[in-house]
């Protein structure tokens, strides 16, 4: 099996306690207080503005993901489980087009399943078409028990973290979660509920596109595989300015199970923004309005989203202290995208929860 000198070193520089002190971790769920506590460091709010997004539901079986620009190694979309996804049965490398410049503030979201005998980087990923490491410019490497990240000052010696062990069993043949918060020179990384870094200086090369390199095991037949992929810009405006100066404003940050109400814990820091903004302005009245892209039946869509928008007041009021008499929901279906439905990154963008000044 091969294995990098830099997962070597990454693996020494563990053993010499470069580590984050575990936590209880649990099934968090939003309507359970006894599990917030494990999400209380988990401030990562995506882009509102999507300028990249595959779930690679538009791709054929048997292909290269058409979305992305493909580099070296094999890759395929498959279908798992009855869901399509990237699968990648060794090293492979592709790269994530954003049509322009990334902006100073963006939020990047890769979905990912790694197998248990991966060894290696199973996900690293920089700024432009080819590999720097520079002063000017981050890669960052991520694989079920650490991170770390070369350039920008960070070296084997100094940038490695440790994900706790009792979360790691979570991280192997599950889909992780994998979410990279860019603000400027800010930098702060998740996966799962667990915040990883949080490094006020680090530098990212802002480019047109973001490579992407995978590593997998072929010869243990054991795939790695890409689940789904977005690039947002994050709005510079907070809740109570857009209100103010729009009439609404509308976040990507509250999440629901597919197909239900059921609010994920995921959703808290957005959720925490909303009530804060109502207790500081008492005067404001709000509405809560679901929207759906338009996949299934108009009647579905409709009531789903009415009952992912009272969800939403449900939390405001239950678990934040919202006065739920100063709120009022609202659910459109798919009546009012945002953008049009043709591809995936619309519907991602039409899959929302909007906030109304009454």
């Amino acid at each position: 099996m091969r294995v990098s000198r830099f997962a070597a070193a990454l693996v020494v520089a563990f053993l010499a306690s470069m580590c984050v002190p575990p936590s209880v971790l649990s099934q968090a769920s939003e309507t359970t207080r006894a599990d917030a506590k494990v999400w209380e460091n988990y401030d990562f709010v995506p882009g509102n503005k999507v300028i990249f997004y595959t779930d690679f539901s538009d791709d054929r079986v048997g292909n290269f993901a058409r979305g992305l620009k493909y580099r070296t190694g094999p890759a395929e979309v498959v279908e798992r489980d009855g869901v399509k996804m990237l699968r990648a049965t060794a090293r492979s490398e592709f790269l994530i087009p954003v049509g322009k410049k990334l902006p100073e503030r963006f939020t990047l979201e890769i979905d990912v399943i790694v197998p248990g005998t991966l060894a290696n980087e199973a996900v690293s990923f920089e700024g432009g078409p080819e590999m720097d490491r520079g002063d000017a410019s981050a890669n960052i490497s991520w694989n079920p028990i650490g991170a770390f990240y070369l350039g920008s000052g960070g070296d084997m010696a100094n940038s490695p973290v440790k994900i706790p062990e009792e979360m790691q069993p979570g991280l192997v043949g599950k889909v992780a979660h994998l979410r990279v918060l860019m603000d400027s020179a800010y930098f702060k990384m998740f996966v799962n509920e667990r915040r990883i870094y949080n490094r006020p200086e680090l530098k990212f090369k802002r480019d047109s596109v973001i490579r992407v390199a995978v590593d997998a095991r072929e010869e243990n037949e054991s795939p790695l595989y890409i689940v789904s992929i977005r690039v947002a810009e994050s709005e510079t405006s907070v809740l109570y300015d857009a209100l103010a100066a729009k009439g609404r404003w509308a976040t990507h940050g509250i999440l629901f199970a597919t197909g239900k109400a059921d609010i994920q814990p995921e959703s808290r820091s957005v959720l925490k923004e909303i009530a804060a903004t109502l207790k500081q302005h008492s005067d404001l009245k709000i509405l809560i309005e679901g929207h759906t892209d338009n996949v299934g039946a108009p009647a579905a869509n409709l009531a789903l989203s009415d009952a992912r928008a009272a969800a939403v007041k449900s939390a405001l009021v239950t678990n934040y202290a919202a006065d739920g008499g100063r709120i009022t929901t609202k659910g459109l279906g798919d009546t009012t995208p945002a953008v049009a439905n043709a591809t995936a990154a619309g519907r991602a963008q039409n899959r929302r929860v909007e906030v109304v000044k009454q």
